[in-house]
């Protein structure tokens, strides 16, 4: 398995993650409308090219399949952060999560955050994030509980 940045072929694989991830693992947490919501049928690929060329974005390479991926975007917030539904609670999340610390410690932040879902609440504070606070948040129609959370470098 290999940390790396993103790069412009990884777009198609990074996006179908997402999706497959949200559909099928999320999907324990948050109702079928909810997940449609959050990840729609129609990919624009286009969108995550740009998104994910514009932030630090790592992917878990093994051997050609993206086992997962993380954004980092320098202000220290984590947006999208996703292992692939065959990659869950196999350390792939942790080798992101080191890489996007180091980074954020590169760019002398001094503290990291993120809106974690239900789903990825308990990984975030595993990695020794803690919760500022419980949110609603609005997704196409859809509310979601999520959690702001932050962790102090």
């Amino acid at each position: 398995m290999k940390i790396r940045l993103f790069e412009k072929q990884d777009t198609e694989k990074v996006a179908r993650l997402f999706h497959e991830t949200v559909r099928e693992i999320n999907i324990h947490d948050y109702s079928s409308a909810q997940v449609k919501a959050w990840a729609p049928d129609n990919i624009h690929f286009r969108d995550w090219e740009n998104t994910c060329s514009n932030r630090f974005t790592y992917v878990a390479d093994d051997a050609g399949i993206i086992a997962g991926f993380g954004e980092l975007e320098s202000n220290g917030h984590i947006d999208c952060f996703y292992c692939h539904k065959n990659y869950q609670r196999c350390g792939v999340g942790s080798q992101i999560y080191q890489a996007i610390e180091a980074k954020a410690l590169d760019l002398k932040l001094n503290h990291l955050m993120v809106e974690a879902s239900i789903t990825a609440k308990p990984f975030f504070q595993r990695m020794g994030f803690s919760i500022v606070k419980q949110q609603e948040v609005l997704c196409r129609g859809e509310r979601f509980i999520n959690y702001v959370m932050e962790k102090l470098l």
